[in-house]
């Protein structure tokens, strides 16, 4: 996010946002809430200071001879809609067939972590980490599969709770070999 201390949404904001809401912002329980609230927007799309090669630490020692999928499961995933600037959350699983180089595995996390730290559609999201992995790992295969609950649709809208959205992105050699792709499938299942 490249903005300038004068265009940064900040304290003075926040205040006048209160205000709109019918609320004072000197009063004792919302007096320090517009630094909270600037803290906690700051964390939460810090992503977009963070480079996505930069995480990807990979290694060669090890690898050159594994031909299986690598999998990590259950990764949380914490984000913010960026059309109502409402959370979502839920899992990823990420699945990846190396060509020679592996990645460490807490990487995928802080992969998922990096684009899921910026506005975002889930759609996106999950091509995002699927599209960066596949540029600078090379594996032979991508996966990944992301399951999420949305507040913009359970707290307003359609106001349905537990829905849950799920979208995938199958690169290189997931998308034509069934045999791996199933593999992949079944590897990712929710229990």
């Amino acid at each position: 996010m490249s903005t300038t201390k004068s265009e940064a949404f900040g304290t003075a904001d926040w205040k006048r946002l209160l205000r709109t809401l019918g609320e004072d912002p000197e009063r004792q329980g919302l007096a320090d809430t517009p630094e909270r609230v600037e803290k906690a927007w700051a964390h939460w799309t810090r992503g977009y200071q963070e480079d996505p090669v930069s995480i990807l630490k990979m290694f060669e020692d090890g690898s050159e001879h594994y031909n299986e999928l690598i999998v990590v499961r259950k990764i949380p995933v914490y984000s913010h809609c960026e059309h109502h600037l409402a959370p979502f959350f839920g899992h990823a699983a990420i699945g990846y067939l190396p060509n020679g180089r592996i990645v460490g595995l807490s990487k995928l996390t802080r992969l998922v972590n990096c684009f899921a730290a910026r506005l975002q559609v889930q759609e996106r999201l999950t091509q995002q980490i699927a599209e960066s992995l596949l540029e600078h790992l090379h594996p032979q295969a991508v996966g990944v599969i992301i399951r999420c609950r949305h507040m913009c649709m359970e707290s307003r809208g359609v106001a349905v709770p537990g829905e849950e959205t799920v979208t995938s992105a199958m690169l290189g050699d997931l998308q034509h070999n069934h045999a791996l792709r199933n593999e992949f499938l079944s590897l990712t299942r929710p229990d």
